[in-house]
């Protein structure tokens, strides 16, 4: 199982702030997408991902216990 954190307005989108799911051995590009289905409201391509508390790409390998934050871009002015 993959602990999922979400931030700002992914929050907001999927209505949770946590979610866990039954996937293991997966890259975040494929987590990614898999979301993107599941949540067809999300869009998840310019989101930074970390991956332990540690910045991740998108090749980087995601395995259950690991908990995956997905963090947007933050504006401000």
């Amino acid at each position: 199982m993959i602990n999922i954190l979400l931030f700002a307005h992914l929050q907001e989108l999927v209505g949770e702030s946590q979610l866990k799911v039954e996937l293991s051995d997966v890259t975040v590009a494929q987590l990614k997408e898999w979301l993107e289905k599941q949540y067809p409201q999300l869009s998840l391509q310019q989101i930074m991902t970390a991956v332990n508390e540690e910045f991740a790409t998108d090749m980087t390998i995601v395995k259950s216990g690991d908990t995956i934050a997905f963090i947007p871009p933050i504006s401000g002015g």
